[in-house]
């Protein structure tokens, strides 16, 4: 079912977070102050950063000695070497590079620039990494949810990314839980009652890119967001790691 309506809400006054905070708590103490209930057809949207951060995913840049290779993409990219060797540790490949950007294929098996790693509103030598295992902290949260409230929303972690051929980056789901982050509509059918053959909904990354207009990319400070009035298929779920293409049906690799 299509829906009709779709609110995208701000879980606000969430502060700054570090290492060791309980996340899942300042995110029920956000959703008590704003009167949201617990619903399982909702789907809570938290920015990769804070949990990074809350998991201690920090790493300092003079802790790292660059190798050769660091060097040679140092050098091609305009990047600190110490930088690139943190990429090239988070990467199973390098992808594209050109001066300013390095596109790798990270652990996760996420395609993405400078293997997701952050330098914004950190401190001026730590970089922070992608979560571990994004797909496990999006259900220890909505573990920690259930707990707390008896039902749980789904939860997507969201990061921002870049796309082939186009400018801009919009949301992206690297984690998820409680939902069908792949939505398959193949067998269904459109306005003409032909059957769908192709059609396989990115609906995770959907979601995270909707909540990003909410989110924002710089000094918002708006870490989640509660996303009201989808409709999915309830006996259905699929973890975000479901949305990564397999590198042999890659056609731009």
């Amino acid at each position: 079912m299509v829906p009709q309506k779709v609110t995208i809400a701000a879980l606000e006054g969430i502060p700054l977070i570090a290492e060791g905070d309980d996340l899942a708590g300042h995110i029920c103490v956000g959703m008590d102050r704003a009167g949201f209930e617990a619903k399982a057809s909702d789907v809570l949207v938290v920015a990769q950063k804070v949990v990074s951060k809350t998991e201690g995913r920090f790493l300092r840049l003079d802790s790292l000695t660059p190798g050769p290779r660091a060097y040679e993409l140092a050098a091609a990219t305009g990047k600190d070497p110490r930088f690139v060797e943190a990429v090239l540790a988070e990467s199973v490949e390098v992808v594209r590079y050109r001066p300013g950007v390095i596109v790798v294929e990270t652990h996760h098996g996420i395609v993405m620039a400078n293997a997701g790693i952050d330098r914004s509103n950190v401190d001026a030598d730590l970089v922070l990494l992608l979560p571990r295992d994004p797909d496990a902290s999006a259900e220890a949260l909505r573990t920690r949810l259930l707990e707390r409230y008896g039902e749980s929303p789904a939860v997507v972690i969201s990061d921002s990314v870049g796309r082939a051929w186009r400018n801009g980056t919009v949301g992206l789901a690297i984690g998820a839980a409680g939902l069908p982050a792949l939505l398959d509509r193949r067998g269904a059918r459109d306005l003409y009652g032909r059957p769908l053959e192709v059609t396989m909904l990115g609906y995770a990354d959907s979601i995270a890119s909707a909540a990003g207009l909410v989110m924002g990319e710089g000094a918002e400070g708006c870490p989640a967001v509660l996303v009201s009035g989808l409709d999915w298929p309830r006996d259905t779920s699929l973890p975000a790691s479901a949305l990564i293409r397999p590198k042999q049906e890659d056609m731009f690799r």
